[in-house]
């Protein structure tokens, strides 16, 4: 039961040093090692913590709160035919609800700085989220209409992919959920983690007052992020591996891939342009209706 939470933790130390090591090396550079972003976890974790005289509480608490969230929202991810540690019904609306609580107080903690440009960015990152949730929610509730079950375990273990349309539903579920990863934490092509330009930055003009270890905690539930939508996008490609020594071979190639393309969409395809962004991620909600049109075919609620 707990090799998923295990597999997850070990990728979300790994994953941001992976996709920095590929960026630097498709653009022709030395590049730090892949390991270098748990070491400077490790000093921030031993930094103090600076605050602002205009911020609060919300300002202390809400890196703890954004960690936890994102770190219980880990624990219902289930790997192959290992369940995950929480696991009911509909765990899936909670577990959004768990990263949105998160990104609410995250928000908060933006705000409470009473800085202009962190309230801007707020205000984009919580847009941005608001418009790529229903591409998500769309998304399992198609498939838990499929399977006819409500919790992630349950709709993965009895994701049956056999037919075309099946296959075209799997496909288009993994390309959502790519890019609703991208959103969800701030990258290519609605923000650019390397851009200092506050005019046009998203999620890193948040978090310009963190320091020491709430920075820390905030980078390390981004790298946590990346990981649990990695499983549940190789969930999505083999939905049921029952043998141990499978899951340990093929998960890690699955993230591989997954790292390499995120590099790869981070180097070669621009940002869009700060009023496109919306109609953009409106888009992934208009794909995903076609997912869930193919499952009403699929399981013959529409009969042509």
């Amino acid at each position: 039961m707990g090799i998923s939470i295990i597999l997850i933790i070990i990728t979300a130390l790994l994953f941001p040093g992976i996709v920095t090591f590929a960026k630097t090396k498709i653009v022709g550079r030395k590049g730090p090692k892949i390991i270098q972003p748990i070491y400077d976890l490790f000093k921030l974790f031993k930094k103090r913590n600076v605050y602002s005289q205009t911020s609060g509480i919300i300002f202390q608490i809400a890196p703890i709160i954004y960690f936890a969230t994102v770190f219980l929202a880990a624990f219902f991810i289930p790997i192959g035919n290992y369940k995950a540690i929480i696991s009911f019904n509909g765990d899936f609306v909670l577990f959004a609800y768990l990263l949105g609580f998160g990104r609410f107080m995250m928000i908060l903690a933006a705000m409470d700085t009473g800085s202009g440009f962190e309230g801007m960015g707020a205000n984009r990152e919580a847009f941005y989220s608001l418009l790529a949730e229903p591409a998500f929610f769309i998304i399992f509730s198609s498939v838990a209409l499929m399977t006819g079950h409500t919790s992630f375990y349950d709709i993965f273990n009895n994701l049956h992919i056999e037919t075309a349309l099946s296959y075209f539903v799997a496909a288009l579920s993994i390309y959502i959920l790519f890019w609703v990863s991208m959103v969800e934490n701030s990258r290519m092509p609605v923000d650019d983690p390397k851009t200092h330009l506050e005019l046009t930055m998203v999620h890193e003009v948040m978090v310009l007052d963190h320091s020491g270890f709430e920075l820390a905690l905030i980078q390390l539930a981004g790298g946590l992020k990346f990981a649990i939508f990695g499983t549940l996008i190789y969930n999505f490609i083999l939905p049921i591996q029952n043998n141990f020594l499978a899951n340990l071979i093929l998960f890690p190639i699955v993230i591989l891939i997954y790292a390499l393309l995120v590099a790869v969409s981070e180097s070669y395809k621009a940002r869009n342009k700060m009023q496109k962004n919306a109609q953009w991620i409106i888009t992934l909600s208009a794909i995903s209706i076609v997912v869930f049109l193919s499952v009403l075919i699929i399981t013959e609620k529409i009969i042509f």
